[in-house]
């Protein structure tokens, strides 16, 4: 015989409420075996690991609510009822508890429609924050909560108009499928921003410094008069920062409203502000345990008496500080600009208060996310020794040099602190790959040759290992060219690099019934080797010999009749080169400033049959005209 003990809801307040009924009390019984039922894709198991009842136990109303609320609490089921099962033949006071449950389907697929603001993997991560990942549970709230997401999402990229709608079709086996519909629309447009308390500069020099703008005829190439939450943030930091260094103190932006119209197609900003006075600087000390030369510390300090107030002077000072005490080991050094204000006067004095801390070492320096580039290849142009001192020039210095290599996208290091430890850091280098190789094919269409093809091949980072490799070749019968060209960067541990050259050149006029035909053909190979003569500098040298061999016809031109009755068809060259190279920047990937150096001498020796010099020189320079500019 079966008597219902006790039945669970969704809700979990019900569920709470029906424990407190009298009604549904029973009298306790130990449990003797427990059955699970209706279970699909849930494991028993599963159930038994959740359930705070074993076998022995003695079941009552208050181990019943705690059952059932274990069991809603997973998440798996959207009813669970419980059941009491007596044997006549059992033992009095005894039975066995019946689980009966009925699954949360599972989502089977989840299929978005016109969105082309955002990527696949964008969409993924967004669902999977809210709770909605294929094969998982379904819970519509998570539903709902990837709907509203997805709508605040447009509206932060000023598409208030846009449409999110969700279909849920259930399917066999206990499955839903989830369709999302969007309608993306347009982007409202900006037709107005006023700037409210500005005294000092006018409203038009104010919005010359926004990134956003009001619509105009010009807007159509761009994108500066569509509104998004994000680039107002940052247009309010740009003129926060704008005020601040240039005296402005006490400079607040007050408040912001945004409107839009009832079609939702425009916006009107009004920024509230408050100037306040403009202030100079009264007098600028240094105080606490500076551990280096006081002088020297004063030397660093981008601001003086006399000056107007300006926080970019002041974090500089700061950062420059800390990072002359991060030279000497100091880490986390703090430096904090204590100002003494007096409204009266409006002038302001700062106080550098220095705190090195503690002095440190790094312990380890890990490299991640260099699935094809060898950690050596990394590793190598660290500057900063693991087991020494933490110095914060040698670590900016090695990243700049991993940026340099070219070979990957990003790099960024990080130097937390060791658990456990105080003096102790590790530098951590996050490095992103980028593609380093090429692979080039042509062709080409002529009256004279017909067809012709060339291709190439350059890898920048061969197999990993930081070596190069470039080869090219075309058909040409006219000008044919193919070469091969290795280079070591580490030939040496101590940096040497080393290098190979093969090329072929052939050049033929006579295939175009030319007025001055002949032919020419050099072949050569060679050995290069560089040698760093000092972190951003280095020295070049290499060794060459080709031959070239000219061919005349009786239409030849007369310069090359004569040089072949000089030297004869065929010449030998010794080619002795000598360089020197230097490479400033800041970084590879997103050059800001610094410089790039070249001058080398080719020159014929004089042990074979040529002789000529060439001398050559390249510079380029970069230099930061804006924030945004270089």
């Amino acid at each position: 015989m079966n008597k219902k003990l006790f039945a669970g809801w969704i809700s979990l307040l019900a569920v709470l409420s029906v424990g407190l009924n009298a009604a549904l009390a029973i009298e306790p019984f130990t449990v003797t075996d427990i059955r699970v039922e209706g279970i699909q894709r849930t494991e028993a198991g599963t159930v038994f690991s959740y359930l705070p009842v074993k076998v022995g136990d003695i079941m009552d109303d208050k181990q019943a609510v705690v059952a059932i609320h274990a069991l809603f609490s997973t998440g798996f089921f959207k009813d669970v009822r419980l059941e009491v099962a007596h044997n006549s033949a059992a033992a009095p006071g005894t039975g066995v508890l019946v689980v009966k449950v009925q699954e949360r389907p599972s989502i089977a697929s989840i299929e978005v429609n016109g969105v082309k603001d955002f990527s696949k993997d964008q969409l993924k991560d967004n669902m999977k924050y809210a709770g909605l990942v294929e094969a998982h549970i379904f819970d519509r709230s998570a539903l709902e909560k990837a709907a509203q997401d997805l709508k605040r999402q447009y509206v932060a990229r000023g598409k208030y108009s846009a449409s999110v709608e969700t279909k849920v079709t259930e399917l066999e086996r206990n499955r839903v499928a989830i369709v999302f519909t969007v309608v993306e629309g347009p982007a409202s447009k900006i037709r107005q921003i006023n700037i409210v308390g500005n005294h000092a500069y006018p409203e038009k020099e104010l919005l010359d410094l926004m990134k956003l703008s009001p619509s105009d005829w010009w807007s159509f190439f761009g994108s500066s008069d569509q509104y998004s939450k994000p680039k107002l943030s940052a247009d309010m930091e740009t003129l926060r920062s704008f005020y601040l260094d240039n005296g402005y103190l006490e400079f607040t932006l007050d408040s912001t409203q945004v409107s839009i119209t009832p079609d939702k197609k425009d916006i009107y900003i009004t920024l509230n502000m408050t100037e306040g006075p403009k202030y100079t600087v009264s007098k600028v000390g240094v105080s606490g345990n500076t551990l280096i030369p006081k002088a020297e510390v004063e030397k660093l300090v981008q601001i003086k008496a006399g000056d107007v107030f300006s926080r970019k002077n002041l974090t500089d000072t700061s950062k420059k500080i800390g990072e002359r005490l991060g030279a000497e080991g100091y880490a986390f050094a703090n430096v904090n600009a204590i100002p003494d204000i007096n409204k009266e006067t409006h002038q302001v004095a700062f106080d550098f208060v220095i705190d090195p801390g503690q002095r440190v070492y790094v312990r380890h320096i890990n490299v991640a996310g260099n699935t094809k580039t060898r950690d050596e290849v990394v590793r190598r142009e660290s500057r900063q020794i693991e087991d020494s001192w933490f110095d914060i020039g040698k670590i900016k210095k090695s990243k700049q040099r991993v940026d340099r290599l070219d070979f990957f996208s990003e790099v960024n290091v990080e130097t937390p602190a060791v658990q456990g430890t105080k003096d102790q850091v590790d530098v951590n280098m996050a490095v992103k790959e980028k593609s380093t190789g090429t692979f080039s094919v042509g062709a080409g269409y002529n009256s004279g040759e017909g067809i012709v093809l060339t291709g190439g091949i350059t890898q920048a980072n061969l197999f990993g290992s930081g070596n190069n490799l470039s080869t090219m070749m075309n058909t040409s019968k006219f000008n044919r060219n193919v070469s091969v060209s290795y280079t070591n960067p580490y030939f040496t541990d101590d940096g040497v690099s080393r290098g190979f050259d093969i090329y072929d050149r052939t050049t033929n006029t006579t295939y175009f019934n030319a007025y001055s035909p002949y032919t020419s053909a050099t072949r050569g190979g060679g050995v290069r080797f560089g040698v760093p003569i000092a972190e951003d500098e280095s020295l070049s040298y290499g060794l060459s010999l080709e031959n070239t061999a000219i061919g005349l016809t009786p239409l030849s031109p007369i310069q090359f009749v004569n040089y072949v009755n000089t030297f004869g068809p065929s010449a030998n060259t010794a080619l002795g080169t000598i360089g020197w190279g230097s490479d400033t920047r800041d970084s590879a990937i997103y050059t800001t400033e610094g410089s790039v150096q070249h001058a080398y001498m080719e020159a014929a020796l004089p042990v074979l049959d040529m002789r000529y010099y060439k001398l050559n020189y390249d510079h380029q320079y970069y230099h930061p005209v804006t924030d945004d500019w270089t």
